[in-house]
This record gives C-alpha cells, sequence and structure tokens, in this order.
C-alpha cells in the first residue's frame, strides 16, 4: 500500500437536463453517468488512475450497488476496506451552468467498529473527514510514524478541529471558511495556529489562496477553460485532491507549488466530461490541459 484514502463511499448517478420535472411530469435526459463517488473514494480512483496504488477505507453495505462498487474498485487495483451499512449511498448530480445541484441518500449508521489495518510501507494517507473516528485514529498514527497526512476539508465535521493537529496538507473549500465565519485570509491564518505545513482554500473558477513552509499566502488562479467546454465540476475538487497525493507518491522531491499545478491541470481535464469515472485523466491528459489552457488574471 502506497497511500490510504478515508471516506464515504457514494454511487453518483449523473444526468443532463434542461430542467426537473415536478408533480406527473416526465423528462428525458440528454446524457447521463453512473460511476463511483465520495470526495475521498473519487480522489483514491484519480490516484490510482495516475499510477498511485490506493487502498481504501469506506462504507460498505451488503447489497447489488456495493457488489457494483466493487467491481468498479477492483478494474482500478483499489483494495478496498469495507466498514458495514445496512444500504450504499446514492448521490442524484445534476450540472448546469458550471454549477451542480445534488440529492445525497446516505447510510452512515456504522455496524461495527472500523478496522485495524497495517501501514507498512505507507507514503501518505488522506481524509474527507467522513468516519471521523477512523479518521482522527490514522491521521494521529500517521503523523507519528511520520507518514504524510491531508485533509479534504469540504465542510467542518464533528471532530475537524480536533483531526487538524495531526494535518500536514489541510485543502479546504470556501463553504469551509463559511461555517467558520472567517474569511479566506481569516481561514489560512487558523490552518496556521493548527500547525498545518501546508494550507490552502479552493476557490472554485477563481484559484485558490495557499501557503507552505510559514510563508506567505499566495495565489494560484485557475485555468482559463472556455464555459462552452465546462460539463460537470462535480468531482473535480477530488480529482484535485487525489492528483497532488499521486504527484507526492510519483515526485516526492517536488515542491508543493508543482505538486498543486498538475493538480489543477487535472481538475481542469475533469470539468470537461460527465461523471467520475469519465472525469479521471492520464498523465497526458494533464499535460495536455495545462498547455491548452493559459492562467487566468488573479483578482
Amino acid at each position: 500500500m502506497q497511500a490510504l484514502f478515508i471516506g464515504q463511499a457514494y454511487i453518483d448517478v449523473t444526468f443532463l437536463t434542461d430542467r426537473l420535472p415536478t408533480g406527473d411530469e416526465k423528462t428525458i435526459a440528454q446524457d447521463y453517468a453512473i460511476s463511483f463517488g465520495g470526495n475521498a473514494v473519487t480522489a483514491a480512483f484519480c490516484c490510482a488512475k495516475l499510477g498511485g496504488k490506493p487502498e481504501l477505507l469506506c462504507s460498505q453495505a451488503d447489497d447489488w450497488l456495493a457488489r457494483m462498487f466493487l467491481d468498479m474498485a477492483a478494474a482500478y487495483g483499489i483494495s478496498i476496506h469495507g466498514r458495514k451499512v445496512h444500504e450504499s449511498s446514492l448521490s442524484f448530480i445534476m450540472p448546469k451552468g458550471g454549477k451542480r445541484a445534488i440529492v445525497r441518500c446516505r447510510d452512515n449508521d456504522f455496524l461495527h467498529p472500523f478496522p485495524p489495518l497495517t501501514l507498512t510501507g505507507m507514503k501518505a494517507l488522506h481524509l474527507d473527514g467522513h468516519m471521523p473516528d477512523a479518521a482522527l485514529h490514522y491521521a494521529a498514527t500517521c503523523k507519528n510514524l511520520g507518514i504524510l497526512t491531508s485533509l479534504d476539508g469540504g465542510a467542518v465535521r464533528e471532530n475537524t478541529d480536533e483531526l487538524l493537529d495531526h494535518i500536514d496538507i489541510a485543502v479546504v473549500s470556501e463553504r469551509f471558511c463559511q461555517q467558520l465565519g472567517k474569511s479566506t485570509g481569516e481561514t489560512l491564518t487558523y490552518l496556521r495556529s493548527k500547525n498545518c505545513p501546508v494550507g490552502a482554500v479552493t476557490l472554485g473558477e477563481h484559484g485558490m489562496v495557499w501557503y507552505e513552509a510559514g510563508g506567505p499566502d499566495k495565489v494560484m488562479p485557475s485555468l482559463a477553460v472556455p464555459l462552452e467546454k465546462v460539463v460537470d465540476s462535480n468531482g473535480a475538487g477530488d480529482v484535485f485532491h487525489g492528483a497532488y497525493i499521486a504527484s507526492y507518491l510519483r515526485w516526492p522531491e517536488r515542491s508543493w507549488d508543482q505538486h498543486f499545478r498538475f493538480a489543477r491541470g487535472a481538475s481542469t481535464h475533469a470539468i470537461q466530461h460527465l461523471g467520475n469515472e469519465a472525469s479521471l485523466p492520464t498523465l497526458e491528459d494533464i499535460e495536455r490541459a495545462n498547455s491548452s489552457f493559459p492562467e487566468k488574471v488573479a483578482a
């Protein structure tokens, strides 16, 4: 195992339609995709696509959706460590105009404790904050072992503040800042106060503000993808996380500026495709995205 990813597993149903029907109405979608879903889950699949060897600790039911998910993971060489729930989780996603509406059907009522895993040879841990008890246990363990720890802070969860004491790479969202009641700069100051060596706030189409190793706040603009090329932004952030972990595993000597630029190319590729699986980039896709689109002018 090169890396361990921990989070909630979903099956995503993504569809393109102009409007949702109400009452007894019906409508025909223009296109649809069915794939794996979940923040850390999608990041793990991205890491695997880019040559990493991830393992995944996630929710797992005993139903036909779970069997479909296991088939997907096997196709990417991802070992699954399932934590039992009654029902598989589903997401219904409607992308439109660069945004996406989501209905989630989630079962995170775990029936058993999280499993103990052997961490021999592991180089990185990535968490999305779901499964809080497992996240905290493995973050503290990995931090003590000198294994890189990464957090996707898409939202503030029940033990996020405690979890951040054990995180090396904290990449959080605008929603995370709003939940804290802090500005982007104040959130980065908060991450510094938690002794996170690298902290970042992602701003979607406006790029990212980040710092590393005690340095000042820096802006990394997004790449200028024409709106007509944007198909589905859902999962692009998860691809970003999976790509920087893959970059760290492949090129540990590179700077975090380089890892994040690699990840920016990955998410730029992702938004041009429908559904998480179609969004996963190859190394060539990332090179193409980075060379095809200029940086936006920083605000």
